[in-house]
């Protein structure tokens, strides 16, 4: 997977479209980390072509119900009719049959992950989790733990005890169950302990550290 941050900074539909592009023609599935739970940021990346949607600051199983609304087609949910771009404008393959047939496939193949770092999402885990047009959860450790109370204390009982509760709500649904990790230690402990997927730092801290790398073995 790739992941596109477009939650900080300003949008830029030109880059995102590159990235998705590139991503698509290397066979790696893109997706967006999206600015809000709106439906014009919802119906944005869609539109260009992201496969997979990771929504951050989720409050609420209230919340999670209306991005299933925006992101999924009938019967699913009430997703603006469109052939974007990930549908060739309407002349893919897939999209050329009956509407029905388009939906069922778009609701198939895209997927929606709540992003579970608040306390409002924490307490109804197990509601959201379980929501139809939910795929996974995505756990933001920085934020969670200082929810919690813990910044950065990836540790700390309180911290330990919600991320096992919020594997086990993915797994009582069937749902997969990632998470941000800082480096490989952080990964592999993770999926030690269940999960099925780690997001591995950021392209500016895997930069760095190679630069530092580099820099390291010169003066050796």
């Amino acid at each position: 997977f790739l992941i596109v941050d477009t939650e900080h900074g300003p949008f830029d539909p030109e880059s995102t479209v590159d990235l998705v592009r590139a991503a698509h023609l290397r066979g790696i599935t893109p997706l967006a980390r999206i600015q809000d739970s709106t439906r014009p940021s919802v119906l944005k990346m869609l539109d260009i072509g992201i496969q997979g949607l990771i929504v951050p600051s989720v409050q609420s199983a209230d919340e999670v119900r209306s991005l299933v609304e925006y992101a999924r087609y009938y019967p699913l949910g009430k997703r603006g009719v469109a052939f974007g771009r990930e549908a060739g404008w309407g002349a893919a393959d897939f999209a050329a049959g009956s509407l029905e047939s388009y939906f069922k496939i778009c609701n198939r193949e895209t997927m929606l992950i709540p992003q579970c770092e608040t306390l409002g999402c924490l307490e109804q885990i197990e509601e959201i989790a379980a929501l139809d047009g939910v795929d996974g959860i995505f756990i933001g450790p920085y934020d969670l733990s200082t929810a919690l109370g813990c910044p950065g204390q990836f540790q700390s009982p309180a911290f330990l005890q919600a991320v096992e509760r919020i594997v086990r709500a993915c797994k009582a649904s069937g749902k997969f169950v990632t998470i941000y990790a800082n480096n490989a230690a952080e990964s592999r402990a993770y999926f030690e302990r269940g999960f099925d997927g780690v997001a591995v730092a950021t392209d500016t801290s895997h930069y760095i550290q190679a630069f530092r790398q580099l820099l390291a073995d010169i003066r050796a």
